[in-house]
């Protein structure tokens, strides 16, 4: 150390004001410092290697290009160094003093026009760097330029307006910096705590970084490398340290854009849904960078809500940040990152379903519950989601599914609607009275399993100017079938459907032969248009308004059923027997339709009709 007395400076009061402001407001985690400061050791790193290749001496050139990061519990301190390219005595005072460097300037202004866009790059030594403040009693910042002929130095500051700088013997080329930490932040001198810090936000910096001796990042920013050189268990290795995760990815996609925006991404589709698991909804995973630089582990608008099942990173040099990389001020950008990163994925799925159905068919039974959530609520790549839509069909063999694309191809000419169901299983459907009148007339069905289909099917609505029909919909019309032999004629009927009305009363709201039933007597449709009966169950089972409103539905009866010519028959020998088979047969239609909420009623009169049997 010189025995040279050291010379004092006074901040400029831009500095002053950015310190106030950097230590009190700025950053809402105090430990943002330790990224800071080693985000500015790989720029000042960076800088050297180019030099490198530019200058014949450079000082201390064996030196590895690394950067070291020491902890001192007893002492309370920490020490971040780098061999870049250091700065002299005259840039020690305008990077560290002045506004010249810093970014400062344009950064207060910015707040001054209330957070107008700030472009400060990372890495400087700017506004960055006086994050240490937040953690330290005093900071001195030691420092060999890359020039031989310079003299080494020591910048010293305890934040609170001014600095000294002298001159310091036997310092290595690059900085040093020493923080003394305060008392209320001494846990940053802890190893295991700088640790996860640097694994957190650092992990990808281009050069190594040690702690306390022991490297830091092994794990390499794949993204930034082009995918045919890098090896499957080099992705598997990256998805597994990126995603906390024990199990290898399903899916991948790594891809890059210079246009609308520079953009490196890789892209994990994990093996299981833990959603689907019954765990805790899932929170966005895809982490947002900046040149290799951790700006947001769990950012919320990067890609739409339905998208939070993807693991992986996203890097783009075009971000504008304000000061601290904790927040984007541009919104307008991050959209655009939304929208190139969503529509990329869902052309990465398309191809999936076309090129590899099989593995699609995989994804889609794990993951499909997103790709619902997708179509029926964003309406910006709504048409894209549908057609990665999947439903099994009384097309298809049980387990097999059917896009809505393949379903429109199998239409007839006179088809203007695309049919579905909606129920527990395929065996309660297909032995449902509802799927007859179409398996008759050789009508294709989706077959609808999952309490989100039918809000899927009513916010889609149409696929390919086809309209996305209910088969269970009162206002269904099928085509006429020829007439079998042994039907009760039209005036039965009549009288039959009638006599039925005035004995269920209201209870009903219409009474009348079906044009669908062909094995089963009757069934039931519901007369509210509002509300499904898949529907009404959803709002029961959580207690909403509306659900428990006396039910009205419509009855068809099948004219050429026996039990139906039965009670033809019954209603004019036994009026009170008869009302009984008829209050039965309205309740065995209820419970094929899930609406029957009450069977109290019901067991009592089987009863009854047993004895009278």
């Amino acid at each position: 150390m010189s025995t040279a007395t050291p010379q004092k400076f006074e901040f400029q009061a831009e500095i002053k004001q950015l310190l106030d402001i950097v230590i009190h407001s700025l950053y809402t985690e105090k430990e943002i410092f330790v990224r800071e400061l080693v985000s500015n050791a790989s720029d000042a790193l960076e800088k050297l290697r180019h030099l490198q290749l530019t200058e014949k001496e450079i000082a201390d050139d064996t030196l590895q290009l690394e950067i070291n990061v020491t902890t001192d519990d007893k002492a309370k301190t920490i020490t971040i160094q780098d061999f870049g390219i250091g700065m002299t005595r005259d840039e020690l005072v305008k990077n560290l003093g002045t506004i010249a460097h810093s970014g400062s300037k344009a950064f207060l202004k910015a707040l001054g026009e209330g957070g107008a866009k700030n472009t400060n790059l990372i890495g400087q030594f700017g506004v960055g760097f006086y994050s240490a403040f937040m953690v330290a009693k005093s900071v001195k910042v030691y420092s060999h330029s890359w020039q031989k002929a310079e003299a080494s130095h020591v910048w010293t500051s305890d934040g609170s307006g001014s600095y000294e700088i002298e001159e310091a013997e036997g310092q290595q080329r690059g900085a040093k910096i020493v923080i003394e930490l305060k008392d209320d932040c001494s846990d940053y001198a802890q190893d295991w705590k700088i640790k996860e810090i640097l694994e957190r936000y650092s992990a990808f910096v281009s050069f190594p970084i040690t702690l306390n001796g022991k490297r830091i990042n092994t794990v390499q920013a794949l993204w930034l490398r082009n995918k045919n050189e890098v090896k499957e268990e080099e992705y598997t290795e990256f998805y597994k340290f990126q995603a906390h995760a024990f199990d290898e990815p399903r899916l991948r996609l790594h891809f890059s854009a210079d246009a609308p925006l520079s953009i490196n991404a890789l892209l994990f589709v994990p093996k299981e849904n833990t959603e689907k698991l019954g765990l805790a909804r899932l929170e966005p995973s895809v982490s947002l960078y900046c040149r290799k630089v951790l700006i947001d582990a769990k950012p919320k608008d990067l890609l739409p809500e339905w998208l939070r099942f993807l693991k992986g990173v996203v890097d783009s040099e075009d971000l504008p940040l304000n000061i601290s990389r904790e927040t984007m001020q541009d919104k307008a950008l991050i959209e655009k990152l939304n929208k190139v990163i969503t529509k990329r994925f869902l052309k990465f799925l398309e191809e999936e379903a076309k090129n590899r159905p099989e593995g699609y068919d995989e994804f889609y039974k794990e993951f499909g519950h997103f790709v619902k959530e997708g179509a029926a609520l964003d309406f910006t790549h709504k048409e894209q989601l549908t057609k990665l839509l999947r439903f099994e069909s009384s097309r298809t063999e049980k387990g097999k599914t059917t896009s809505l694309a393949d379903y429109v191809s199998r239409l007839g000419a006179d088809q203007k609607e695309i049919y579905y169901l909606v129920g527990p299983n395929r065996a309660s459907i297909e032995s449902g009275p509802y799927l007859e009148g179409f398996k008759a007339r050789n009508l294709e069905v989706l077959f609808c399993f999952e309490a989100v289909d039918e809000y899927v099917m009513n916010n889609v609505r149409e696929f390919d100017g086809k309209k996305l029909t209910a088969a269970d919909h009162a206002d269904v019309k099928l085509s006429d079938l020829p007439k079998p032999e042994g039907a009760l004629s039209d005036d039965d009927v009549k009288t039959i459907t009638t006599w039925i009305k005035d004995t269920l009363g209201d209870r009903v709201a219409e009474v009348k032969a079906s044009e669908r039933l062909v094995d089963s007597p009757v069934l039931a449709l519901n007369a509210d248009k509002m509300m499904s009966p898949h529907m009404r169950r959803m709002m029961k089972a959580m207690n909403k308004e509306g659900a428990d409103n006396p039910l009205r539905v419509n009855l068809e009866i099948n004219p050429r059923h026996a039990v139906i010519k039965r009670l033809f028959e019954l209603h004019a020998s036994n009026a009170d027997r008869a009302k009984l088979v008829a209050e039965q047969l309205l309740d065995n239609a209820l419970i094929s339709a899930g609406l029957l909420d009450d069977a109290t009623t019901m067991v009592a009169r089987l009863n009854k009709l047993l004895e009278t049997a």
